[in-house]
């Protein structure tokens, strides 16, 4: 942790934080002088995130919490402020991959309803319990995770429908709260190098073909996500609110 980080004195409550990009910036967010709740559903995982973190003289705490629950999320929006005060800085990073997610006509409902529970209504209900301590702040970062799947077609239904949803979600938080100082923003990244990403792209083929289509030939590191969501949380992103911006090697500039 730096003395003058560009988080200093924030506090950041991190979905996903066990592993990936939620990972990736809840050890990089406390580098830069931020607490973090590392928030995910897999207690091991989590647990070791903030062990990460400990080690390097950060501060964090582990919540388990199903982000398709709304009980456990409001328990874990308690239990941060009951920790820290306040929460500075929202990261909406969790989410899951189903093979079963295909063209519509053959989706079920069942992986359906669990792409956009965890995906779009998950982000929803994280924002809804974190927006009042930042409307009674008069401040607040909402960061909310998409996908280059929810800018450009997708044989991924559902997921591709969640994550656009999510992009029209945060434009419209970033509307409705700018008067109270609250921006909110979407991150877009194209493949990225982590655990949920290799299930993903686990035939061979099929990342091959998505290396192909990727200006810059590889899939980003969650480093390089955590960095850009950093530049978001930061003041130095003051004016910059109700924006999508793709981390994707290139990917949706073709």
């Amino acid at each position: 942790m730096t003395k003058d980080g560009r988080l200093q004195g924030k506090v950041a409550l991190i979905t996903g934080a066990g592993s990936g990009i939620g990972k990736a910036a809840s050890i990089l967010f406390t580098r830069e002088g931020a607490s973090v709740a590392v928030c995910d559903l897999n207690e091991q995982m989590g647990k070791e995130t903030v062990a990460l973190i400990e080690k390097q003289a950060g501060e964090a705490m582990f919540i388990k919490v199903d982000v398709s629950h709304s009980s456990e999320i409001q328990e874990a929006v308690r239990a941060c402020l009951s920790r820290y005060g306040t929460i500075d800085v929202l990261y909406n990073c969790a989410g899951i991959w189903m093979a079963e997610d295909v063209p519509v006509a053959g989706m079920s409902e069942d992986v359906w309803n669990a792409l956009i529970s965890i995906h779009l209504t998950g982000t929803f209900l994280f924002c809804k319990y974190v927006i009042p301590t930042m409307v009674k702040n008069k401040r607040g970062s909402i960061i909310n995770t998409s996908s280059t799947s929810g800018l450009v077609a997708s044989d991924r239904n559902a997921y591709s429908s969640a994550k656009g949803g999510i992009q029209s979600l945060t434009r419209s938080i970033a509307g409705s709260y700018a008067p109270y100082n609250i921006r909110a923003n979407v991150i877009c990244p194209g493949p990225v190098q982590t655990p949920l990403g290799d299930k993903a792209f686990a035939d061979p083929v099929r990342k091959q073909s998505i290396l192909n289509s990727i200006p810059l030939g590889r899939f980003a590191q969650p480093e390089e996500v955590a960095l850009l969501a950093l530049y978001l949380a930061s003041d130095e992103s003051s004016y910059v609110t109700g924006a999508w911006i793709p981390i994707d090697g290139g990917l949706t500039a073709r």
